[in-house]
């Protein structure tokens, strides 16, 4: 036998290289909330893809089986139209998901320029974006989107731009924060001292210090984005019938209490999806900053 197999187990942690060790996930992550949110948004990503093969019913042409309750020929039951439920909650997921990834993509692309530039070169250049920040912020979100969807008209496409002009300003803040303080380090003093340009000292100083903290702002900001979107097809402002969109399905509901299905399965599937998606992100700031690890073992 080797001396390796040998050693006591803690001692085998101490021999093995520092490479292999930190592939090791943080506690934070193999916690079962962080990995059954996980597994939730991997199922709806596969359900989300394979639609068409999962839901054999059309989502959208009506059928002489109005108001089923859920059975054998339809899980879900059917809608006052006749369409299947099951299909269209299926279905929905592929206009959901994406649009929601894509809202956040544009504000955290929007918000993070905004936040380098003004924390960044400060003086007018930052008083002048925050203002314009400040001006955001004074209304409620949902509300300007509202008015700015009902000015573009309602669409799906108008529903995500004016939510993404509203949600923006949120990582603007939050990176002109942590650019504030990230470019008063020694270091960056250092590099500028040296000759380096302003980009490169954002791009290649800067950034990294900022990259975890909007990583996880963004994770937690896809459910928010579902919510909103389906809000908005919820008031008639995103997707218009008969495209089948969790929010719209829930409105639908409300028209037919009697048929309690048409509007509880869709606001299911939300609720799943938003809660893995909290799941997830509050496993990522956990392991990004361990001073807000819960768990005693993680603290140790």
């Amino acid at each position: 036998m080797t001396d390796l197999e040998t050693m006591p187990i803690a001692q085998k942690r101490a021999t093995l290289p520092m490479r292999l060790r930190r592939r090791r996930l943080p506690a934070s992550l193999r916690r079962p909330l962080a990995i059954t949110g996980l597994v939730i948004v991997v199922i709806w990503v596969i359900v989300m893809v394979a639609a068409p093969l999962i839901a054999h019913q059309d989502p959208i042409n009506p059928s002489s089986e109005l108001l089923s309750a859920p059975s054998g020929a339809h899980w879900f039951g059917t809608d006052e139209l006749g369409r299947d439920v099951f299909s269209r909650v299926i279905h929905a997921s592929r206009v959901s998901l994406p649009l929601g990834f894509l809202l956040v993509v544009i504000a955290v692309s929007i918000g993070c320029l905004v936040g380098a530039v003004a924390g960044f070169f400060g003086g007018w250049v930052d008083s002048l974006l925050m203002r314009l920040v400040d001006i955001v912020f004074a209304f409620p979100a949902i509300i300007l989107a509202m008015v700015v969807t009902a000015v573009l008209g309602p669409s799906l496409q108008n529903a995500v731009l004016a939510l993404a002009l509203v949600t923006w300003p949120t990582y603007a803040r939050v990176v002109r924060g942590l650019v504030l303080s990230a470019g008063r380090a020694e270091y960056v003093q250092s590099v500028r001292l040296l000759g380096a340009s302003s980009t490169r000292a954002l791009r290649k100083d800067v950034a990294p210090n900022v990259v975890g903290p909007v990583l996880v702002l963004a994770t937690l900001d896809i459910g928010n984005a579902i919510l909103l979107l389906a809000g908005l097809s919820f008031l008639g402002l995103g997707a218009q019938p008969p495209n089948p969109e969790w929010g719209a399905m829930v409105s639908e509901g409300t028209a037919n209490f009697q048929a309690w299905w048409i509007g509880t399965f869709p606001g299911l599937a939300m609720f799943s999806v938003v809660l893995a998606f909290n799941f997830i992100g509050d496993s990522l700031r956990d392991a990004i900053d361990p001073r807000s690890s819960w768990g005693s073992g993680e603290r140790s």
